[in-house]
């Protein structure tokens, strides 16, 4: 896929008298992997929320894949995870995948294939049939994060998918979602509180300041490059190498300044 797969120019938004952002200013390039990371309240959820048309900008262009954010939503360009997997427990988990395609009328033996080859890639299979309640905090994420892929989406919006859990699942999770990325070749626009996340993931990690929100810096981001046979392994050698540690710094000093 050619050409940007988020383009914000120019954007604000405000909510009465507070303004949440201003001034956005971000390309987002096919593949690439992108997190937003900021003090509590900056705009990060908001300006996820602007990409994937559940806020409209006060100001400011937004385009997803050179479409109107408005055009991309009816077009299934994006998938979306939040922080809750906020799955249907009167579905099975193949249901629960095979939602977003039910919506739009994909026939039932193209959305169970669909579900079945998502199941696969997330280590999922054996629980197709059961209900979202019988699975742990890390599946059914991984069950979010197979719904959010079905519609084969250029683009994945992830508001803090991993924040409720432990910090051994939160780590797998992340070697997960590296796989993923890597097999699928979405570009993804991560939120997060978490440096070490961002740094681990992101090619690049955007830092916001206090509201209202701006783009304070850009830092490079410390992982491997996206290729389908990305290992746990792999990440566990970032999390372990020297340009992990001052990628970190330069994040937790660029936050400071912002806060300056």
């Amino acid at each position: 896929m050619s050409g940007p797969a988020v383009e914000l120019a120019g954007v604000d938004k405000v909510f009465g008298p507070v303004r949440a952002l201003d001034g956005i200013e971000l390309t987002i390039g096919a593949g690439e992997f992108v997190s937003l990371i900021g003090p509590s309240g900056c705009g990060k959820s908001t300006l996820l929320r602007v990409v994937a048309d559940l806020e409209q900008p006060t100001a400011g262009t937004v385009r997803v894949r050179g479409k109107p954010a408005a055009q991309a939503r009816l077009d299934q360009d994006y998938g979306i995870a939040f922080q809750q997997a906020g799955l249907l427990e009167w579905r099975s988990v193949a249901e629960n995948v095979e939602l977003p395609l039910h919506v739009h009328g994909v026939p039932r033996a193209q959305r169970r294939e669909r579900a079945a080859e998502l199941l696969e890639m997330v280590g999922l299979t054996e629980f197709a049939r059961s209900r979202p309640g019988e699975l742990s905090g890390g599946m059914q994420q991984r069950v979010a994060i197979a719904r959010a892929l079905a519609p084969k989406p250029s683009l994945l919006l992830m508001d803090e998918p991993f924040g409720a859990l432990d910090e051994m699942t939160r780590e797998r999770m992340q070697a997960e979602l590296l796989r993923i990325a890597g097999e699928t070749r979405a570009a993804v626009l991560f939120v997060t509180h978490s440096i070490p996340e961002a740094v681990v993931l992101s090619d690049r990690v955007v830092v916001m300041s206090p509201r209202p929100g701006r783009i304070t810096e850009v830092v490079a981001g410390r992982r491997p490059g996206s290729r389908p046979d990305l290992a746990p392994d792999d990440v566990e050698d970032v999390r372990e190498s020297a340009a992990f540690f001052t990628a970190i710094t330069d994040v937790r000093e660029a936050l400071r300044k912002g806060h300056g």
